[in-house]
């Protein structure tokens, strides 16, 4: 680890963001990332064609080495953006609802009027960053009371 990137000492410090432009973050940023996709991937029972959509359309054979342990030495701005927006969607899920509920909720059709009847799966599918974006800012709204 490079320590370009560092936890806050205690919840009322608010960390550096990670400038994306910096190859050297990237780096030091992807391997995590991969494990939480990864890990996601699981919790969510997601098959390898929903990853590999949710990645920006990634081919199947570079999930498969992902998973398999040999991940990309630089993710890229797209896909850490993508891994973080979904990262942020799992945490959200898991403050909000049970275990079993959270792993769930991306795979039931909601009547949100974000997500018209559609799952949150087939909404952030469809839609990228955008829609992750959309998703997670959902979430984080419900997390504080809205």
């Amino acid at each position: 680890m490079t320590g370009l990137l560092m936890a806050p000492a205690s919840r009322y410090e608010v960390p550096l963001l990670p400038d994306l432009g910096d190859a050297a973050a990237r780096r030091e940023l992807t391997p995590a990332a991969v494990r939480g996709v990864v890990q996601l991937a699981q919790h969510w029972q997601l098959t390898n064609e929903q990853v590999c959509r949710l990645l920006g359309d990634i081919p199947p054979s570079t999930w498969f080495a992902w998973k398999a342990g040999r991940p990309p030495a630089d993710l890229g701005t797209d896909r850490l953006t993508r891994v973080s927006l979904l990262l942020g969607v799992f945490t959200a899920l898991r403050a909000l609802h049970s275990r079993a509920l959270a792993d769930r909720w991306v795979r039931l059709p909601n009547t949100n009027p974000l997500l018209a009847g559609r799952t949150p799966l087939e909404v952030m599918q469809a839609g990228g960053i955008p829609a992750m974006a959309a998703v997670r800012a959902l979430l984080d709204g419900r997390r504080g009371g809205l």
